[in-house]
């Protein structure tokens, strides 16, 4: 017996010393009413439907809220650009889970309100650290999650409404390098710390349709990308599971392990 006790010992040994090894990191922004949603969505709200001690004598506490289903850290469902693909329910948990990679182009992107990741951007990531591996997460760090929640800075514009729209500056993913991750490194998700994949001034919209088409989720106002390495990260993302839905609320977290 003394052998399988050993051994049995130096497996969770073993576990514990890798686990001491990762560390696991919120991608989340939390959801309030300080949330950034887009200028037309309906903001985020709670209300208290009862709060304190009960007759009973004991603490009770119950709220109601509501939201459009694109605001906060969200994810967009295929279906939400492209008709007949997956509802936020269909998505497999195998599309929403997994390695993850971390491009970079903060720097850029403080320079021009208005810049689009590129496929330049890739394949130098590319040459730096290796090809992006098939059924990755890619996720795009613009150093925009800084801003937040601060609409005038994050988005380019606190207004509201159309008039709002109009005034949106921020970056996204350019829609040829869209198609690029798509057809090339067949892609299980893309996540940008932004409000949204297509860049503040897009009018078409034609990074959306390039994933969304292939049914390839996004996933939005991603938070503390400037905290996960290039390399070495698992990302679990877990939507609202609403029926139907285009899109809902993300609980988005990663695990990096030690280099």
């Amino acid at each position: 017996m003394k052998p399988i006790i050993v051994l049995i010992a130096t497996v969770l040994a073993s576990q514990s010393a890798l686990a001491q090894q990762q560390e696991w990191i919120d991608l989340t922004h939390a959801l309030s009413e300080q949330s950034v949603f887009w200028p037309t969505a309906e903001p985020f709200k709670l209300v208290t439907d009862a709060e304190g001690f009960t007759d009973g004598g004991y603490y009770y506490s119950a709220y109601s809220f509501s939201a459009a289903e694109h605001g906060g850290t969200h994810i967009d469902a295929p279906i939400h650009f492209a008709a007949g693909r997956r509802t936020v329910d269909q998505i497999p948990l195998s599309q929403l889970i997994g390695n993850a990679v971390v491009i970079d182009v903060s720097a850029k992107a403080r320079k021009d309100a208005d810049y689009l990741v590129v496929k330049d951007d890739f394949a130098a990531w590319e040459r730096a650290r290796g090809e992006i591996p098939k059924q990755a997460i890619v996720l795009l760090h613009t150093g925009y999650g800084q801003f937040w929640p601060d609409a005038e800075r994050y988005l380019g514009t606190a207004q509201r409404g159309e008039e709002g729209v109009a005034k949106l500056h921020f970056p996204g993913l350019h829609p040829d390098a869209a198609l690029w991750l798509v057809n090339q490194r067949h892609i299980k998700a893309v996540g940008i710390d932004t409000a949204s994949i297509d860049y503040g001034m897009s009018r078409d919209f034609a990074s959306h349709v390039a994933l969304m088409g292939a049914n390839v989720p996004a996933f939005e106002n991603v938070a503390n990308l400037h905290k996960l390495p290039a390399r070495g990260v698992f990302v679990v993302a877990l939507p609202t599971k609403i029926e139907g839905g285009s899109g809902g609320p993300l609980r988005i977290v990663a695990r990096v392990s030690a280099p």
